[in-house]
């Protein structure tokens, strides 16, 4: 018998000795387990548990008191409008350049995958100053903006473009993985059986990805109402005007006004946590949805 034929001649379930054999020891499990747990524990429990312990230290009616004051009501205002002007964009944005990207090739895939990612590379403070050089009064396109009447920066304009920029990347990549797994030839089909272009993307390409685009948008919306660092360079921090919810906290905190800051601040919490409610509920749906197909 030749070494081939003896190599061969071996199965697969003879070279483990046992179903168990790759397992890892009970006590490696258990603390492997219990340091992840530790450290959600130390780093996101204990903090939120803070934050709303802090929020409530003077009772509820000083709670409410807090968040009805006309610059808390001001800041939610602003952060719910630049959220609603700039996740709108970003999804236009994502799924146009996840659709290129994915269904088409052409020169210049590669760089323009680079600039989606820009953002995650690049600091928000340092995105905020660039607005600046270019929108300000002494900036580049400062004069031309004012003598047409326009005010970009430290107004609302300016905190929409500094969130669409540190948010435009969420859609796009999520999109775009799953598109390019899906192939191009469901679309390809329904071209030739007559589809036009919209009616392929409308009945083909959104449904196949819509578990990927909600996900998306979900987490474009939550970073673009936490964001903090490229919106305090461009609002100039004018009290009820251009200061958002994570800007407000700030300047209660800096104020001593702890309990109206933590208020403010349980309020961003909530609606993070209702933001991670949601992508719960969409990956069980999702998961379900998968399970039905394979069952079909």
């Amino acid at each position: 018998m030749d070494r081939e034929t003896a190599v061969s001649g071996i199965s697969a379930p003879s070279r483990i000795s046992s179903p168990g054999a790759l397992e890892e020891p009970r006590i490696v499990k258990v603390t492997l387990i219990a340091i992840a747990l530790g450290f959600i524990g130390l780093f996101l429990v204990l903090p939120l548990v803070a934050v709303f312990i802090e929020a409530f230290r003077n009772g509820i009616a000083a709670y409410f008191a807090s968040l009805n004051e006309p610059d808390a009501i001001a800041a939610i205002k602003l952060t719910l409008l630049v959220a609603a002007i700039a996740v709108p964009l970003n999804l236009i944005f994502g799924v146009t350049a996840a659709w290129a990207i994915a269904k088409f090739d052409f020169r210049g895939k590669s760089l323009l995958i680079t600039l989606i990612d820009l953002p995650f590379s690049v600091s928000p403070v340092i995105a905020g100053l660039v607005y600046v050089l270019l929108f300000a009064a002494r900036g580049w396109f400062g004069p031309a903006l004012e003598s047409a009447g326009m005010q970009i920066i430290f107004a609302v304009p300016g905190l929409v473009l500094a969130t669409v920029f540190v948010t435009f990347p969420f859609v796009a990549r999520e999109l775009i993985p799953v598109m390019q797994e899906q192939g191009r030839e469901e679309e390809e089909v329904a071209i030739s059986l007559g589809a036009t272009g919209w009616q392929t993307f409308f009945r083909v390409t959104l449904p196949n990805v819509k578990w990927a685009l909600i996900y998306g948008v979900l987490l474009c919306n939550a970073r673009a109402m936490g964001e903090f660092g490229a919106v305090s360079v461009v609002s100039g921090h004018i009290r009820g005007q251009t200061v958002t919810m994570p800007l407000q906290v700030e300047i209660l905190y800096n104020d001593y006004n702890l309990v109206g800051a933590f208020a403010v601040a349980s309020l961003l919490a909530g609606l993070a946590m209702l933001t991670l409610a949601v992508k719960t509920v969409l990956e069980w749906q999702y998961g379900a949805e998968l399970a039905a197909g394979r069952r079909d």
